[in-house]
């Protein structure tokens, strides 16, 4: 690996290639592990990311991505439909809607986040309103909008048009959620956007789950 980042986490970056190349041992090489870490390090770099958590959700992403081209190519089994939540910064409405998901569905589905822009803080409100409910998002983790991470996707939900550009695959299952933006709002106005957003996710989940039961 090029010298990226300060010495102190050289051993953290080899431990974690390390970890990514057992994983995926029998569908990328360490070199192709290596050169995707590289491109997520870089991504991350663009949002904004604060550097010293650069390694660490650089291995995240890059694990997420080699298990989406794996689920793609088919040499990565795909258990549970692949939910993307995508909004503009990936840490207000997407990030409800898949904690949510995540609660109701009860590992029918593999629910997951991005962000098509620059990453933003949760909301303290947002933190707050989602405790009200027995539900933990504080440290919760949305990805770069990769190619991968759309292929692999079943359904993919844009939180409104506010997302910006997002290149939806031809054979994704689409919907579009007009709902309000969480970002400077009062924690009244995010109990609103919650409960909105919990009763669309419930429809989905309940949607998703009558699909794969046998009649």
């Amino acid at each position: 690996m090029p010298d990226e980042f300060h010495a102190a986490t050289d051993l953290q970056v080899t431990k974690a290639l390390d970890a990514l190349t057992a994983q995926f041992a029998a569908t990328a090489s360490r070199q192709r592990i290596e050169e995707l870490f590289q491109d997520s390090v870089a991504q991350l770099r663009g949002r904004s990311t604060v550097e010293s958590y650069i390694p660490t959700l650089a291995a995240r992403l890059t694990s997420e991505r080699l298990r989406a081209r794996g689920q793609v190519d088919g040499s990565i089994a795909k258990d549970v439909p692949e939910v993307l939540f995508v909004s503009l910064h990936g840490a207000g409405r997407a990030q409800i809607a898949a904690a949510l998901a995540r609660s109701f569905a009860h590992e029918s589905l593999s629910a997951h986040t991005a962000g098509s822009g620059e990453f933003g803080e949760l909301e303290p409100n947002l933190v707050t309103a989602m405790h009200e409910i027995g539900i933990d998002v504080e440290g919760a983790f949305s990805r770069p909008l990769t190619p991968e991470v759309l292929d692999a996707a079943d359904v993919i939900v844009t939180m409104g048009r506010s997302v910006g550009a997002v290149s939806i695959p031809v054979d994704a299952d689409y919907r579009d959620w007009r709902i309000g933006d969480p970002e400077g709002a009062s924690l009244d106005e995010i109990r609103h956007i919650r409960d909105d957003i919990a009763g669309r996710v419930q429809s989905l989940v309940d949607e998703l789950v009558a699909a794969r039961t046998p009649v």
